[in-house]
């Protein structure tokens, strides 16, 4: 039991201490990570591995991870292809981004649909610092497109304009990182069912073998222990191409 809360005491103290480091744009110090695994009583070799695993997570210790360590060489273009087009742009001061903000809280629909002008340039930034983990570039920058497009519609319970800002990129991380979770999802779907096709295809490559002919789903079912319907389905899922089996397209 001791070990098991142990388990799940690291695992909090990781969620945490990465979205501390969300918090802070994707950094975090080594006295913010003594305090967080304090508890833990870890060695220094162990929270090396805590270290290596946060640079895997794009979560630089005292100082940000280079971006493009993630990133292939037809990232990095595109990237930087993407902002160079938005340098045509208007320039805008901090003073009046502040404002346009204000305007934009106020609900003055000029000032949104110039406030997310203003945020393009972020959200291509912040893509940057999700590269790596599966989705394109192209498509993160989308995705925080969208949620910046609904997120200027959204400010209006803000009380000032830092907040407003601070929420936009909140929804802009938040939409980037729901969408690469809903990609790692289908690859692990994908697996699954590659895995149950493959479970079915090599069964009855061998029973094939053995008997030098074709076999049928009741004869694989009753020799590999896998259920009829098992079968049916993996033979469903592949397009009805396990060539060993009767019936399939492949003779």
């Amino acid at each position: 039991m001791a070990d098991q809360n142990q388990e799940i005491l690291f695992a909090k103290t990781l969620e945490y201490v990465k979205q501390v480091a969300k918090d802070q744009s994707g950094i975090i110090t080594k006295d913010q990570l003594d305090v967080a695994f304090a508890p833990l009583n870890f060695q220094p070799s162990q929270m090396e591995l805590v270290y290596d695993y946060l640079k895997k997570q794009h979560i630089g210790v005292e100082e940000a991870v280079d971006p493009e360590e993630f990133m292939t060489s037809e990232e990095i273009n595109y990237l930087d292809t993407y902002l160079k087009e938005l340098e045509a742009l208007p320039k805008v001061s901090d003073g009046e981004t502040e404002a346009i903000t204000l305007s934009a809280m106020a609900g003055d629909k000029a000032a949104m649909a110039r406030l997310t002008e203003i945020f393009l340039p972020r959200v291509a930034e912040i893509a940057r610092l999700y590269a790596g983990q599966g989705a394109l570039m192209e498509d993160l920058i989308g995705e925080g497109n969208v949620a910046l497009t609904v997120g200027v519609t959204m400010l209006g319970a803000m009380e000032h304009a830092a907040e407003a800002q601070g929420m936009l990129v909140k929804l802009i991380m938040d939409a980037m990182e729901d969408y690469i979770s809903s990609l790692n999802g289908t690859h692990d779907e994908n697996q699954k069912i590659a895995d149950r096709i493959n479970k079915v295809n090599d069964q009855a490559r061998e029973l094939s073998e053995e008997l030098l002919r074709k076999v049928s789903v009741e004869e694989l079912s009753k020799e590999s222990g896998i259920t009829e319907e098992e079968i049916r389905e993996a033979i469903r899922l592949s397009g009805n191409k396990i060539p060993y089996l009767e019936g399939s397209e492949d003779s």
